[in-house]
């Protein structure tokens, strides 16, 4: 677990918070109607024009890389969905944005799931509970706690009201690249796993299904999909651990 200096951490604070800014301007353009290349485009122009890069466009294996800068993955799509023009926004959905930003050489990761106008009261009530979930995982990341024990405060909360907590994709440390050991499950026991240390940057990201928590991928060949076609949601914030709690970084 890579250890961030003070100085360090205030910078991916200022990261954050560009990102964040820009998250809130893509949920507002989540309406009817809306095509999710036009929110793709939005996103690189804002980061870019802040001075940053998106940091999941080109990201990947050689041959294999992400094209987008947004991740933008629908209902039963829980993470890594392509935007196209051809996903145009309908009155009920759930869309989820991912979008990663590198600032002066630092990471920062932030996701959110936006209801497309009125929703039902079920998929009200997934977001609800995806969004506590991380509130209470985040408030494990603390000194000297487990990183099982932000797993199990996750799992506890969503499994005791009947959702599936998805067990092959997890959060991860960041700050020195999109993605740094040790990942990060959104379930597991408590007081086990490694230690959390002060200065860590930690992406927490809870992804719930009404349903059961398998998954597969979309054919595409890179969204992830519930395998039994429930819809699902996803909420990630970056958080840096100090000696006084967690400070959420996205903000």
């Amino acid at each position: 677990m890579k250890q961030k200096s003070p100085e360090e951490i205030e910078k991916l604070a200022h990261c954050g918070h560009i990102l964040a800014k820009i998250m809130k301007g893509l949920a507002a353009r989540c309406v009817v109607g809306a095509n999710a290349m036009e929110l793709d485009a939005y996103a690189e122009e804002a980061i870019r024009k802040a001075g940053g890069t998106p940091s999941f466009k080109g990201f990947g294996k050689p041959g294999e890389e992400f094209p987008n800068a947004l991740c933008v993955s629908p209902n039963d799509m829980l993470v890594h969905g392509i935007p196209h023009k051809d996903l145009v926004f309908k009155k009920g959905d759930l869309i989820g944005l991912d979008l990663g930003m590198e600032y002066q050489g630092l990471y920062a990761d932030h996701a959110i799931t936006v209801p497309i106008g009125e929703i039902s009261e079920r998929d009200e009530r997934l977001l609800v509970v995806t969004r506590e979930c991380l509130e209470r995982g985040i408030s494990q990341a603390r000194v000297g706690n487990r990183l099982g024990d932000i797993g199990h405060a996750v799992q506890e909360y969503a499994e005791k009201l009947g959702y599936g907590v998805i067990r092959k994709l997890t959060g991860h440390a960041v700050g020195y690249a999109v993605h740094e050991e040790p990942r990060i499950p959104n379930f597991g026991k408590a007081h086990e796993g490694e230690e959390i240390l002060e200065g860590a940057v930690l992406a927490i990201e809870p992804m719930i299904a009404i349903g059961g928590h398998d998954v597969k991928t979309a054919p595409d060949g890179w969204g992830v999909i519930t395998a039994d076609g429930t819809r699902a949601a996803h909420f990630e914030h970056t958080v840096a651990v100090t000696k006084h709690g967690p400070r959420i970084l996205t903000l």
